[in-house]
């Protein structure tokens, strides 16, 4: 039985005398009260999801991900330590000459000490759906490392993707960063703070756009004791991507569940704000009585009718490619 529904949104959108802008998106989705069985097999799996660790429900879902359709080249070197290795989707095209396909960096969450790209072949089969490349890129954690030293790791995997992108099919010149939780944090810093570029060569102002899926972008003061580790007391400012935003940032687009208890709203809106303020460009959308996971896990094949987070998206992406430079 097919799931019927109807989408109402309702737009905000501050603009400041800079030419700056943010849009405020609300979200909503009205579910036909009839539900398939299959529908609602998949709504258990994703009650038990929020039982579970990020990490658990991601590879929950990966069982569910459609086999067909994309092809991944796994364990590539970027660097030269045990955890610079990234996978690289690209979808399938039956075109004789297939044209260079956008390419997105995702770089997954896990509160900066948990997790591995193998866990995202959901997420990296949701991208590859609508004909981008997906870059999954692996990174030090913490106890090992602290910040900002995982920084360096982004900008290394970003660095390979620019050089070395044409050759798997993916377009050097449309290259997006994007994460969830703690990996937008790491999405939207290397394109903001040009620290970790600069080092290796590579000019910030080359990324295309930043899409952020629930990312910590303002979240000071730290309220857990394992943060304060983490994110020692010296560079603690420098990990936070609002004191970064001059105005010249790429398109940033910030999707966030309004019943995200694990990292607060105010950190897309307060960020959609200051980029707004400096005269850049900002969209955000709310996802009514969405929590911290399920906005990730909406990006699996067989929830994404319940909630439009991959559409939004792919929106968003494609408007950016056809964007005159």
């Amino acid at each position: 039985m097919a799931l019927a529904s109807t989408r109402k949104e309702n737009l905000a959108t501050f603009t400041h005398p800079r030419n700056g802008s943010a849009a405020f998106l609300t979200d909503n989705v009205a579910m036909n009260p009839t539900l398939s069985c299959r529908l609602r097999q998949l709504l258990v799996v994703t009650g038990i999801a929020a039982l579970l660790s990020a990490c658990s429900a991601t590879r929950l879902l990966n069982t569910l991900v459609p086999e067909s359709g994309f092809k991944v080249t796994q364990d590539i070197a970027y660097g030269t330590l045990a955890r610079n290795k990234l996978d690289v989707y690209r979808p399938v095209d039956s075109t004789v000459a297939p044209a260079l396909k956008p390419v997105v960096v995702f770089f997954y969450g896990g509160a900066w000490d948990s997790g591995d790209k193998g866990g995202y072949l959901f997420a990296a089969e949701a991208l590859t759906s609508r004909g981008y490349m997906v870059v999954v890129p692996d990174y030090r954690l913490y106890p090992e490392i602290t910040f900002p030293t995982y920084m360096d790791d982004a900008a290394l995997a970003v660095k390979w993707t620019f050089d070395n992108i044409a050759q798997h099919g993916g377009d050097p010149g449309k290259i997006f960063t994007m994460g969830h939780s703690a990996g937008a944090q790491l999405a939207a810093l290397v394109a903001f703070d040009a620290t970790y570029l600069g080092r290796v060569g590579i000019d910030k102002r080359r990324i295309r756009g930043v899409v952020s899926l629930a990312g910590p972008m303002d979240f000071l003061p730290l309220t857990e004791e394992k943060m304060e580790y983490i994110f020692p007391l010296p560079v603690r400012a420098a990990s936070q991507p609002i004191n970064y935003i001059t105005g010249k940032e790429p398109p940033t687009l910030l999707l966030h569940g309004t019943a995200d208890t694990r990292v607060g709203i105010h950190n897309s809106r307060n960020l959609a704000t200051r980029i707004a303020e400096r005269g850049g460009t900002a969209e955000v959308t709310f996802y009514p009585d969405m929590g911290h996971v399920g906005i990730l896990i909406a990006l699996a094949a067989p929830l994404r009718s319940d909630k439009p987070v991959l559409d939004r998206v792919a929106k968003f992406i494609d408007e950016q490619v056809a964007a005159k430079r």
